[in-house]
């Protein structure tokens, strides 16, 4: 009797090598499992089943992961408006996490004896994936071909062309990988630090010219409306967003970051969701939260993602930050205004009842209601006070 392998197939170049690898060389019964996260419609998972058992595996499930990895890590992305290097909507990275979670989860369901990824050795994922196998299922063991073997592209196509497999390679020459908070796009390009993509290496292709203003409605921190339609979850909002922002080819960028294993890495990316939605956040958080709120935030939310980043999701302190970062969006409400172009995006303004900015106290520059002249200057004594003895003392040590 075979042993068997769970593999996790996304029907890309490396997966389909690994299907027949683990099959045909190593004798394993292979079943795969493709875990959605929001990036694929039911046509395209069909397409990825038929492209499994032509691969030859014994059997293929889909696992629907939407919604588990929204409530369990996506809200907190936006709660802290979390981007990698100031730039990366952890689009790949978040997923992967809850990804290997399912996995792991499917392969104990079905008593598999080894586990099995397409990671390459230089890559975070490998890193991901193993660790979290071996915190969730450590009896079971790992198997990498394409990392073990240290297999090319090139090397790859030769091998799946050898056993008669039809696919367009060209289109193989890039990784891209779809879910509900972005796609990234890897290729011969983002293995330099000169080159940009292709505009046909892009998914998404502009579709839309001219402009048009969206309202995004957000209820203690999560997107609930867009335009006054109401959705009952926020999936559904995210989704409906990027059929609006997409056509723009909004939210390209190519993220610069070092790896878990301490190599600079360049991917490319395109979230128009994901963009929008953390700069909307963004701002009417600044409207409604306090100055230290705004700071600790930052310095929580900017951990959380790195450690996120790095596939560190079941340390209990991204527990004890969620909490936090979730208290903070008790007045996190309101409506905010957005524009989008070809290319790009401007937030407009907030509409809400917690907007600390109220012309009721004041207005910035012009006049307050709640303070005098004379207080400010009795308050601006008092506030420099410490300093100025500090140059008081100091100053007279140095003459």
């Amino acid at each position: 009797m075979k042993e068997k392998v769970v593999l996790a197939f996304s029907g890309g170049l490396d997966t389909s090598f690994c299907s027949i690898y683990l099959s045909q060389d190593l004798n394993l019964e292979v079943h795969s499992v493709i875990v959605n996260t929001g990036g694929f419609g039911a046509e395209e998972l069909a397409d990825i089943e038929r492209r499994a058992y032509k691969m030859g595996v014994v059997s293929h499930a889909v696992v629907d992961e939407t919604e588990n990895f929204y409530n369990t890590c996506v809200r907190y992305l936006i709660y802290g408006n979390v981007l990698k290097n100031n730039t990366y909507p952890l689009s790949v990275s978040a997923e992967r996490v809850s990804q290997a979670t399912a996995i792991a989860l499917y392969a104990k369901k079905i008593g598999a004896d080894y586990v099995a990824h397409g990671s390459t050795g230089a890559g975070n994922d490998q890193v991901r994936f193993d660790m979290i196998f071996n915190i969730l299922i450590p009896e079971v063991k790992i198997l990498t071909p394409i990392r073990d073997l240290k297999l090319s592209r090139e090397a790859e196509i030769k091998y799946l062309k050898e056993h008669g497999v039809e696919m367009n390679f060209e289109k193989a020459k890039y990784s891209i990988n779809k879910g509900i908070w972005g796609t990234s796009v890897g290729g011969k390009e983002t293995l330099t630090s000169h080159e940009g993509l292709p505009d046909d290496a892009w998914p998404t292709q502009l579709t839309k010219e001219g402009s048009e203003k969206v309202t995004l409605e957000f209820k203690q921190g999560e997107l609930i409306a867009i335009n006054d339609e109401t959705f009952d979850h926020p999936t559904k909002a995210i989704q409906h967003l990027q059929e609006l922002a997409s056509p723009y080819a909004i939210g390209r960028d190519i993220h610069v970051g070092d790896t878990i294993i301490g190599i600079k890495g360049r991917v490319g990316f395109e979230a128009a969701a994901p963009m929008v939605i953390i700069k909307a956040h963004h701002t009417l958080e600044k409207h409604t939260l306090t100055k230290w709120q705004l700071s600790w935030k930052d310095q929580l939310s900017s951990f959380y993602g790195n450690w996120l980043h790095e596939g560190q999701f079941h340390d209990p302190v991204m527990r004890n930050i969620e909490s936090f970062l979730t208290d903070t969006q008790q007045n996190v409400s309101g409506k905010v205004f957005v524009q989008l172009y070809p290319y790009r995006f401007q937030v407009l303004g907030i509409e809400s009842a917690y907007d600390l900015m109220s012309n009721k106290f004041g207005s910035y520059g012009e006049m307050n209601n709640t303070w005098t002249g004379d207080d400010v200057k009795g308050f601006s004594k008092i506030f420099g006070n410490q300093t100025v003895i500090y140059h008081k003392v100091n100053g007279a040590k140095e003459n």
